[in-house]
């Protein structure tokens, strides 16, 4: 396994960190559950192979996530970096510490690694987390105790607000986890800023939940040597050619996928000159074709009834143009909650307003409903 220093934080992590979000599941009496034994070892397991840095959320794995956990990484508690997150549900520092309260007995620890303000965005950051005697007051004083050792964001707003937050902050995040892989780059500018002001990078998504692996024709494309490198060894490797980051956290549900990325991460060279210029003209050409749908130029914004339309065109775009549909439906399925903040194209009441001001006089109104017709199903 790789280490590298982590931002400014003292501490060395692995290039891989383990994100419990797809622990392995069961069947039993028709009815699909979570498989705490089978998490458990799969953790242990990567502790194993290396792996120090654990990431879990409160609502993880119908919120089973923290517990499962908790138990796997009791046996090596002090070894590891154990990173969970506080959906920042209104500004009352009161209500902050009792999420706190709730995931430490959940996890069966005394004190988190790194504590993440979950998928906060600046409007949220702004009115909630620095709100007089808010989340931000009260994980300062944890710190001081020691409950919270680095103070932590993730992030899902727009790719320039992460730049704001950071800025904002005033030195006191530590790290920060994103959205970044070789379909969406959109953070890079932001990453590369978190970089320079020593704030340790993970990157979730890395490949796509498993989905930039799949045997799809578009995706086998965008690197050189076709399917042998459209695998999670490829998007990895794709990862890890951007120097500014730190830790590519993927969410593994079984022993094969975790061996993999290990043996990837243990292997890895980053994409050489004339891979990454490979990959540039591969993107671009998709980037033409998903124009033919949406240039994101977001004329049509906003919208009336809440649609974020250049979003939803997006995720189309994986089904329609890297046909990895089952990713798109993922992704999809996330809108409404926290970090995707919007509603879905079933919201669309045919208004028409959007085809008035797009540019390209796009029957978008019968693309939306084509859309959620594809994505929700």
């Amino acid at each position: 396994m790789q280490y590298v220093p982590f931002g400014n934080t003292g501490i060395n992590v692995s290039r891989l960190g383990f994100g419990a979000m797809r622990l392995p599941t069961k069947e039993q009496h028709g009815k699909t559950s979570f498989d705490e034994d089978k998490g458990i070892e799969l953790m242990r397991r990567a502790y194993e192979l290396g792996v120090n840095y654990f990431d879990t959320a409160p609502t993880y794995c119908d919120s089973v996530s923290e517990i499962i956990t908790g138990k796997a990484i009791q046996p090596f508690r002090q070894k590891i970096y154990l990173s969970t997150k506080n959906p920042i549900e209104n500004a009352s520092g009161d209500d902050y510490e009792k999420r706190l309260e709730q995931s430490l007995k959940k996890l069966n620890t005394d004190y988190i690694d790194f504590y993440h303000f979950w998928g906060i965005s600046l409007d949220t950051f702004i009115t909630k987390v620095c709100a007089p005697d808010g989340p931000m007051t009260r994980v300062k004083a944890l710190k001081e105790q020691g409950v919270i050792k680095h103070i932590s964001f993730s992030f899902h707003d727009k790719p320039e607000n992460m730049l704001e937050i950071i800025k904002r902050g005033e030195g006191v995040f530590e790290s920060l986890l994103c959205q970044y892989n070789m379909l969406d780059r959109s953070n890079e500018a932001g990453i590369r800023f978190a970089h320079k002001n020593g704030i340790g990078v993970v990157v979730m998504g890395p490949v796509g939940g498993g989905r930039l692996g799949s045997p799809s024709p578009a995706v086998s494309a965008l690197l050189p040597g076709g399917k042998s490198q459209s695998t999670a060894a490829g998007a990895l490797r794709f990862v890890f050619t951007n120097p500014y980051i730190h830790i590519a956290l993927s969410g593994m549900g079984n022993l094969e996928m975790l061996e993999e990325n290990v043996k990837t991460v243990d292997n890895t060279e980053p994409l050489s000159i004339e891979e990454q210029e490979h990959l540039d003209r591969a993107v671009k050409e998709n980037e033409r074709l998903a124009g033919l749908y949406c240039t994101g130029c977001k004329y049509c914004m906003p919208c009336p009834q809440g649609i974020d339309i250049p979003e939803i065109f997006t995720l189309m775009n994986y089904h329609r143009v890297y046909r990895i549909t089952d990713y798109a439906r993922d992704n999809y399925a996330q809108i409404g909650k926290p970090w995707r903040n919007y509603k879905n194209a079933a919201a669309c009441v045919s208004c028409g307003i959007c085809e008035e001001k797009c540019p390209q006089k796009l029957p978008i109104r019968l693309q939306l409903k084509e859309t959620h017709a594809v994505l929700a199903s």
